[in-house]
């Protein structure tokens, strides 16, 4: 799929500034059908991974714990993690999409300042990831009420702490969106960048986190994860105990911390090399 080009002419980008070029970038992304394509994602594998755990729960077999206790319904209702990976997929291909389909050259001729244009895609990325977020947390909440209404079980858990459970979601997607911005930059294969994305979620930071479990918390996926509640351990292949999740603000920072690293290493390095 082409990604739209926009032939701004650069002083005029100059003049508009830092919000125009924002406003060119979200433009990119709502004008063609990628975004809309990895959204249904979200909304599709949400409610079906979901209703999947919510079956198994009780069961005895691995599952989740029964859908009466909290710990039960905090896994289907916090466990929903795919708009978390997809949110760092639409980052890489913000970023790593100019360089496949040949438009960056176009894009740093309307607007001389890369670093400007890596800022702008950042922003584009948490904008894109936090609505991720949103989907994901309301299907996740209405599976999980769902199949609690209809098992005859009340909601144990709190109107406060899932209030808390939808802002850390929508935070930490948000988060991860920028995040894919900066891997894509830096990888700019858009390939090499989403496959990279899964491994380093589902497999790598799963055995980090077994191997090392005091390092679990501070990892940046399993850090965005435990913004929308979800218990550390869950959101990947490997179990987690005596590990507690790092406090909210603490692993905003840390989020925040690595996409700032990230991005200065791709002004320094990736962002200055040349187009082709």
């Amino acid at each position: 799929m082409t990604e739209l080009v926009f032939p701004v002419a650069a002083p005029r980008a100059r003049r508009g500034g830092f919000a125009r070029v924002v406003r060119v970038e979200l433009l990119k992304l709502t004008s063609t059908r990628l975004g809309y394509g990895l959204l249904a994602v979200v909304a599709g594998l949400t409610p079906v991974w979901t209703s999947i755990a919510a079956s198994r729960a009780g069961s005895g077999s691995g599952g989740p714990a029964p859908l009466y206790t909290a710990a039960g319904q905090t896994t289907i209702i916090a466990g929903g993690v795919w708009s978390m990976i997809i949110a760092m997929v639409l980052g890489v291909t913000i970023s790593s999409g100019e360089f496949r389909h040949h438009t960056a050259t176009n894009t740093y001729l309307a607007v001389p300042d890369r670093n400007r244009v890596l800022a702008a895609k950042a922003v584009v990325g948490a904008i894109g990831g936090a609505v991720y977020g949103i989907a994901g947390f309301v299907t996740a909440l209405a599976v999980g009420l769902s199949f609690t209404a209809a098992h005859g079980y009340r909601l144990v858990i709190g109107a406060g702490t899932l209030a808390d459970w939808g802002i850390g979601r929508v935070v930490g997607t948000a988060l991860l969106g920028v995040l894919g911005v900066v891997v894509g930059s830096l990888v700019r294969s858009q390939l090499a960048g989403v496959v990279g994305v899964f491994v380093w979620a589902l497999l790598l930071e799963s055995l980090i986190g077994g191997l090392f479990g005091a390092a679990r918390p501070y990892l940046p996926y399993t850090a965005a994860t435990s913004l929308a509640g979800t218990p550390l351990g869950e959101a990947g292949f490997s179990p987690a105990s005596g590990v507690s999740p790092l406090p909210f603000a603490a692993a905003t920072a840390l989020l925040i911390a690595i996409a700032l690293a990230g991005a200065g290493v791709g002004a320094r390095t990736t962002v200055r090399r040349d187009i082709t």
